[in-house]
């Protein structure tokens, strides 16, 4: 209905919310969610925000969750009845979420998540939630979604995040979790360094950060490898770079300038790769040598001399250079389109999850 607002719903978890969330919802709106999971797992829902203008009985705005299969009903809810208790745990492996709201002033409506019975950790799993303090170790469950929610983090994953950090979110934006898949994380706190440069990353921004000498570690369940990312990954060797094109300028001098394939690695001096104008489907190709295991990819523009930058592209891999599959990410339903650079001079990075084997990557 037209008072849905973000959206993501998985079998196993998820994220949804009022139009307009945290900002006022609309009047005369309506939404309906059907949330299942699979058979022989129920359902547990977590509020992280139930902010519905108060009204008697909540006759102006109010939440309702019906389980058909039990044949009982949780609400409504609104400001002056919330629920019980921030998680609701379900008998049932389907739930009916409705929201509506009549003529009102205030408020900023609601954000729930929710994952099943078959997942430890869920003490955290509302991603509003994850700004409290957090014990020496703790395992928490981040559903699907919370990427786009509303919310800073503070820091960068290759330096670790503060204790104030959407840990949802930071984990999405270090790459440990997928955001469309959600997932499990192991959180330390251990003592690192104190100030933390912002980093855009699998299309979340981090803010920089100082402030004491404790912060806590993302570590990824299962898995032997933690974060920050430089304790886990290294920069691979390219043999050799391959391209569908490249530019051949004439500088103001007359001189000529080739934006040629091999000017592509990362720390290349002054210009970089460029295909030649007005190409279609262009394409950079690595040859890593052999095949290897490809976590991610790190992309940064020409310099600021030269003020040219990649916006959005997409990865596609092959092990003998003859046969090619475009990167579908963890839901494997259509090609992923990366997010890119937004200027010359930052560096952008963006995860494989689950990685990459091989030995070519366009």
């Amino acid at each position: 209905g037209d008072g849905c607002g973000h959206t993501l719903l998985t079998p196993h978890s998820g994220t949804l919310s009022s139009k307009n969330y945290p900002g006022t919802y609309p009047n005369h709106t309506a939404c309906r969610w059907r949330l299942r999971a699979p058979p022989g797992t129920s359902l547990l829902l977590a509020f992280g925000d139930v902010d519905l203008e108060p009204s008697e009985r909540c006759a102006r705005s109010s939440l309702l969750l019906a389980d058909p299969q039990a044949g009982t009903a949780y609400g409504p809810y609104c400001r002056n009845a919330g629920p019980a208790a921030p998680l609701l745990v379900t008998n049932s492996s389907a739930v009916t979420v409705l929201f509506n709201s009549t003529s009102h002033r205030s408020g900023r409506g609601l954000l729930l998540s929710y994952a099943t019975s078959q997942h430890p950790g869920r003490g955290e799993a509302s991603p509003r939630d994850a700004e409290t303090h957090t014990p020496p170790r703790a395992v928490v469950y981040c559903p699907a979604g919370c990427k786009d929610i509303d919310g800073d983090i503070w820091g960068n994953p290759s330096q670790g995040y503060r204790d104030t950090s959407v840990l949802c979110k930071a984990a999405v934006h270090a790459g440990v979790i997928a955001d469309e898949l959600g997932g499990q994380v192991t959180l330390s706190r251990e003592k690192g360094i104190t100030l933390y440069e912002s980093a855009f990353a699998n299309g979340l921004h981090s803010k920089r950060w100082a402030r004491g000498s404790w912060g806590p570690w993302l570590h990824p369940a299962p898995g032997p490898c933690r974060l920050p990312l430089s304790a886990c990954s290294d920069a691979l060797e390219v043999a050799a770079f391959n391209a569908s094109s490249w530019w051949y300028e004439v500088d103001a001098l007359g001189q000529d300038r080739a934006w040629a394939a091999k000017r592509a690695a990362l720390g290349a001096a002054g210009h970089s790769w460029a295909a030649e104008p007005g190409s279609e489907g262009a394409w950079l190709e690595l040859d890593l040598g052999t095949r290897r295991n490809v976590t991610g990819i790190i992309t940064k523009g020409s310099s600021e001399r030269y003020d040219y930058y990649v916006t959005s592209y997409r990865v596609s891999s092959s092990r003998d250079g003859k046969n090619w599959r475009t990167y579908r990410g963890s839901g494997g339903q259509e090609d992923k389109v990366f997010e890119g650079n937004a200027d010359s001079h930052g560096e952008v990075s963006n995860a494989f999850i689950p990685p990459i084997v091989a030995r070519y990557v366009r």
